[in-house]
């Protein structure tokens, strides 16, 4: 199997996901994106015949060992520390068991098994680290999110990552033979502020499944109304959406703030308003989970707020249909998958302009960014949309139309040329130290 630059890719590969399985539900508990992330590779990986096996923390005593999340693409459960109540940053106490894990399931195969280790997020390139120097393989590396970009820009109320995550973090940038950046902002950020090898980072958008995430049949109009019958919500309404994660990072008390500005300026906007929040408490909201709703309260919104519990990816796609917009006000995001898939069911995004939403979002196109988390600027480009209804239906075209772009089968390509790539250098080091 060989790439474009005549490399070969790799027949099998281990992929390291420590604290977050690719089988949870995406917005619960510390399932996100980079849930998503993982199935979507794996599976397109596995399709252009790349056999991935997913390592990850067994979080109760009932799973399987071994699961096939689909043909070609297996789910290995690690027992590593307690099945469940273990937060995540309890976790790098646990490192050397799921290590012990992995080289138990690899101890099993024949020298050779795997090709290449590509490990996702910090705590999976601690083992991803050693895991590919104990079996001779090289590591590709996937941050998703870094320490010093996320202390950068701490949203008021929030913990700054540990000093252990930061020197780990350079550890890893230090030993891998390749490191994935989701946009070229992530790869600076690699570079500037963990002095990573240029040579050694590889840009790869992360894509979105165009087949679940789609305009409804009949178009993004028709689609709407059948989705808002579906969830409940009035066919005349203005839908100001937030779907992930409840935490200070994912701000979405920005949305609530914003949504207070808005009813003041224009009450008459009140009777037409439904401003879902779809998803659970996750990593340091979880210190005060109902928090978002005392807020709602006291801001004298809740009428027009609803919460809605973390929902499987089908129905996230209605949400996403049924939405007038959007809303994004994260203090970091390594790319923002969410802004994609709305975007793809034909739904215009309001988002801050950190990280790699600028990507993601085509500013005055298919949606707006916002510089700042200023509740104020928010609702004014809600409002604009509210007001302006050809607007609005110009920029859910638009967004349609600029999230056919990202396919995750681009991104498997794209992915498994970076894997020949670091295959390829690993055997001329191997062959220089032979010399």
């Amino acid at each position: 199997m060989l790439g474009a630059a005549g490399g070969r890719r790799p027949r099998r590969i281990a992929m390291l996901s420590v604290h977050t399985s690719p089988l949870h539900q995406p917005g619960t508990g510390d399932a996100g994106g980079m849930n998503v992330y993982i199935v979507e590779l794996a599976r397109r990986l596995a399709a252009q015949g790349i056999e991935v096996e997913v390592f990850t923390r067994a979080t109760t005593g009932t799973l399987p060992p071994r699961v096939e999340l689909a043909p070609g693409v297996l789910v290995r459960h690690v027992d590593a520390g307690p099945y469940e109540g273990l937060k995540k940053e309890e976790l790098p106490a646990q490192l050397c068991a799921f290590t012990h894990g992995v080289m138990q399931a690899w101890a099993g195969h024949r020298p050779g098994y795997y090709d290449l280790v590509h490990s996702h997020y910090w705590l999976s390139g601690q083992v991803g680290w050693l895991a590919a120097e104990r079996w001779g393989v090289p590591l590709v590396h996937t941050m998703h999110t870094m320490a010093k970009v996320k202390n950068a820009a701490l949203a008021e109320g929030d913990i700054p990552e540990p000093s252990a995550r930061v020197i780990g973090e350079s550890q890893i940038v230090d030993a891998a033979d390749r490191l994935i950046a989701n946009t070229d902002d992530e790869a600076y950020d690699l570079i500037s502020h963990y002095e990573a090898d240029p040579a050694k980072v590889a840009v790869v958008h992360p894509g979105v499944n165009l087949d679940r995430f789609r305009p409804g049949a009949g178009g993004v109009d028709s689609g709407r109304l059948r989705a808002r019958a579906a969830l409940g919500l009035p066919a005349d309404a203005f839908v100001p959406l937030f779907a992930g994660r409840i935490q200070p990072l994912k701000a979405p008390d920005v949305l609530l703030r914003a949504t207070a500005v808005l009813v003041e300026r224009d009450p008459a906007l009140r009777d037409r308003l439904v401003v879902p929040v779809v998803g659970g408490p996750s990593g340091s909201g979880l210190d005060k989970p109902e928090a978002l709703q005392k807020l709602a309260a006291k801001l004298g919104v809740s009428d027009v707020v609803r919460f809605v519990p973390p929902v499987g990816q089908d129905r996230l796609a209605e949400w996403f249909r049924a939405a007038s917009v959007l809303v994004v006000p994260s203090y970091s995001e390594s790319f923002g998958l969410v802004a994609i898939e709305a975007q793809a069911c034909g739904t215009p995004v309001v988002a801050a302009a950190v990280g790699g939403l600028p990507v993601a979002v085509r500013d005055g196109v298919s949606g707006f960014l916002i510089p700042g988390h200023d509740p104020d600027d928010y609702a004014s480009a809600l409002h604009r949309l509210a007001a302006d209804t050809p607007l609005a239906a110009r920029m859910g075209q638009a967004a349609a139309r600029h999230a056919r772009g990202f396919g995750w089968d681009a991104t498997a390509t794209a992915t498994a040329e970076v894997y020949a790539g670091a295959m390829a250098e690993h055997r001329r080091r191997l062959r220089s130290l032979h010399v």
